[in-house]
């Protein structure tokens, strides 16, 4: 009799590339992840992972198994729906994905309502850039995603996954205090040609947006400065070493020597909670959805969130 427990570990390392990541999105240590699938391999006789450097990877009968345990957990995924939707509360374990920003500004809120409320879910957030959550809730590895789009790049939902908007966080353009720009009410795209610029690095949905966003404009912009975290890159502004273009959203007071101006028109990103279309009916996905909702305008500049469509949590 396979272990789902084992299952599980296997299908983690799978899911996430290394033992260590599956540990940590399973709340285990990454020695009790290597003795699950340890012991799975001595119950299936078979080898399931083999080191690659300083990491592993899965055999070819590991992933013959990863197959059948994305079924089975499946299963257990749609019976512990059932049973929460039958008591109609909120209850067990949530895992979440949020991205850096959303897990500074928004879920620490959340989450602290959510338990003050419902004492029998256990909600758990991991921080995880949004082009990789995505995957990550569609392949079962967590139960709620917080991701988010620009306006002039969607986020695609992948077949089986459902998604809500939460709401539309504002970006400004920020320099360093007595730029060119400093003082102005508005700054339209076609003017940033020729700035030194700090963004986040290459593969970021805010890095892409930039690139597209200036290159529209008809500027190749010069980056001489990235970093994965928003203060970072204010800190780098006030040093007086470019600008940048920064969400609203976490970001906190400005330091002194950071100018905010607004652009014209003003990007706009857009946050959207995802879930498996399997977990649609769980009440904890659904309270948590209207919880990310309500708390969206006392953090955001933009005002209340929009309506929700047919079929959203």
């Amino acid at each position: 009799m396979l272990d789902l427990q084992r299952l599980r570990a296997l299908h983690a390392v799978s899911v996430h590339g290394t033992v260590g990541a599956a540990a940590a999105a399973l709340g285990f240590t990454p020695s009790a992840v290597s003795q699950q699938i340890a012991k799975l391999e001595r119950e299936t006789r078979t080898v399931l992972l083999e080191r690659e450097g300083r990491g592993v990877r899965l055999t070819d009968e590991a992933r013959q198994l990863v197959v059948t345990a994305a079924e089975l957990l499946a299963i257990v995924e749609r019976a512990e729906t059932r049973l929460e939707e039958r008591r109609g509360v909120p209850s067990g374990r949530l895992a979440i994905a949020a991205f850096a920003s959303a897990a500074r500004g928004l879920l620490p809120s959340v989450l602290a309502d959510l338990a003050a409320r419902h004492p029998g879910l256990d909600a758990r957030l991991t921080e995880v850039d949004p082009h990789l959550s995505v995957d990550l809730v569609a392949k079962g590895a967590v139960d709620l995603v917080v991701a988010h789009d620009w306006d002039i790049a969607p986020l695609p939902a992948p077949a089986g996954v459902e998604q809500a908007p939460i709401g539309e966080d504002l970006c400004d353009l920020l320099v360093p205090e007595g730029h060119r720009l400093a003082g102005r009410s508005a700054v339209r795209r076609e003017e940033l040609g020729g700035e030194r610029w700090i963004c986040q690095p290459p593969g970021r949905v805010c890095h892409d947006w930039l690139l597209r966003t200036l290159r529209g404009a008809g500027h190749e912009p010069d980056i001489v400065h990235q970093a994965d975290e928003n203060p970072t890159l204010v800190a780098l502004v006030a040093a007086g070493l470019g600008v940048a273009l920064i969400p609203r959203l976490g970001r906190g007071p400005l330091p002194a020597g950071v100018v905010e101006v607004p652009l014209d028109p003003m990007p706009v990103r857009r946050l959207y909670a995802l879930w498996r279309t399997g977990a649609a009916r769980r009440p904890a996905i659904a309270e948590t959805v209207r919880t990310l909702r309500a708390h969206w305008p006392g953090v955001s500049a933009h005002g209340t969130p929009p309506a929700l469509t047919a079929g959203s949590a």
